[in-house]
């Protein structure tokens, strides 16, 4: 790590663009790939700081080098003038932070303080759970600088312990690094932390949970879901730990049936339903939601409104026919399940899938049904996950809420 810290003083290398290449940088798009360097160093640890010029010298970029990842510098910044230090790190965190008052200005006490490129900080996620913050590292050029970022949060934040969770994406075993998790700074979080989500209350693993615990960006649509749940029979597909169908119980839905194929998940989920006093008209359900969906279409039951809040299905390009032919099965079976008039709220979170193509499947599992089905609501990401009008891989959750009118 001495021999990295090195080369993150200025003057930095220079890199030159090809030709070709150079005018995504100048509309802003915060990747370069490898084989758009014309000359690639070979001997440059990842992480280094890099600039990168057109072939007639004029700057460009500056970010961090990584030859052992596709993606081979993201950027930092599009100022010749701006200096990498601690003090630019410090400044970019307070801004997103400062950016997030509105999150905070609610009963919400969980949410995200850095969404990486969308923050200006590739590689950096950080999330926020009341007094306890939890990070993940997840590029070479991000773990060259933890010491500073974390010091960084302690500043910023003051809270009672930071915890890394970088232990749990594929991102850091592309850039060369091995998973780490463990405490970053003050104290280590309990077994369980509770947090609220617009008034609900809720319970999170920060040392072994999904992502960092919770799945906040989610907050807003459960939300709007749950606006559509009064006096229904609603199926909870995908509950982990409750998040949608505690807010349609909260929102006054007649029953709610939530099924995952997790028994530890759906354990917290009873313990969430309690802590917000929900006890009545719950069923659990541990099983596969594909059999879970074609038993339900056997015995008969029908639902009102069914959620459909699956995990990733395409990790990349590669996985995406794969991820559609699941993405159209699982709608299909779940449209068959509803009343005339009923809703289905659906999600995908295959950053490889994109919006048309997503509701290009859900035409496809309507079609194949012989349902006529409307859009009433579009749904996406909330304010502490934001895009870069530049970075369109940035959108990565998509939503819609279907009524079936046929």
């Amino acid at each position: 790590m001495a021999e990295l810290f090195a080369l993150l003083d200025p003057p930095y290398p220079q890199i030159q663009v090809r030709r070709d290449q150079a005018r995504s940088l100048d509309l802003r798009h915060p990747w370069v790939y490898l084989t758009a360097l014309r000359k690639p160093p070979k001997n440059l640890p990842p992480g280094s700081l890099v600039d990168l010029t057109a072939e007639d010298g004029r700057f460009l970029v500056r970010g961090y080098f990584n030859d052992q990842s596709q993606i081979a510098v993201r950027v930092l910044t599009f100022d010749p003038a701006e200096v990498i230090d601690a003090g630019f790190f410090g400044a970019r965190l307070a801004a997103a932070h400062a950016r997030r008052a509105a999150v905070r200005a609610g009963d919400t006490t969980a949410w995200r303080l850095c969404f990486a490129e969308a923050d200006l900080l590739p590689g950096l996620i950080v999330d926020v759970y009341g007094e306890w913050v939890v990070t993940q590292l997840l590029t070479a050029g991000m773990e060259a600088w933890r010491p500073v970022i974390v010091a960084a949060l302690a500043k910023l934040l003051a809270p009672r312990g930071i915890f890394d969770r970088s232990d749990g994406e594929d991102r850091r075993r592309h850039e060369g690094l091995e998973p780490h998790s463990g405490v970053a700074y003050g104290e280590e979080p309990p077994a369980e932390v509770e947090y609220r989500e617009h008034g609900r209350r809720f319970l999170a693993d920060l040392r072994g949970g999904h992502k960092t615990g919770a799945y906040l960006d989610q907050r807003d649509n459960r939300l709007a879901v749950a606006a559509h749940a009064a006096g229904r029979r609603v199926l909870n597909a995908f509950a982990f730990t409750g998040g949608f169908g505690l807010y349609t119980a909260t929102a006054g839905a007649a029953e709610v049936v939530h099924v995952d194929s997790s028994a530890p998940a759906l354990e917290l989920c009873l313990r969430n339903l309690a802590l917000n006093g929900i006890e009545t008209g719950q069923e659990l359900c541990c099983d596969n939601v594909f059999d879970a969906l074609r038993r339900f279409r056997q015995e008969g039951r029908r639902f009102d409104l069914v959620i459909l809040d699956p995990p990733k299905f395409a990790a990349g390009r590669a996985q995406v026919d794969r991820a559609l032919r699941g993405y159209r099965d699982l709608n299909q079976h779940a449209l068959r399940l509803l009343e005339p008039g009923g809703m289905l709220a659906t999600f995908s979170c295959s950053g490889a899938v994109d919006a048309p193509t997503f509701q290009k499947t859900l035409a496809g599992a309507a079609l194949s049904n012989s349902q006529t089905v409307q859009i009433v609501q579009t749904l996406g990401q909330p304010a502490d996950h934001p895009l870069l009008l530049s970075f369109p891989e940035g959108a990565y959750l998509k939503g819609l809420v279907l009524r079936v009118v046929s």
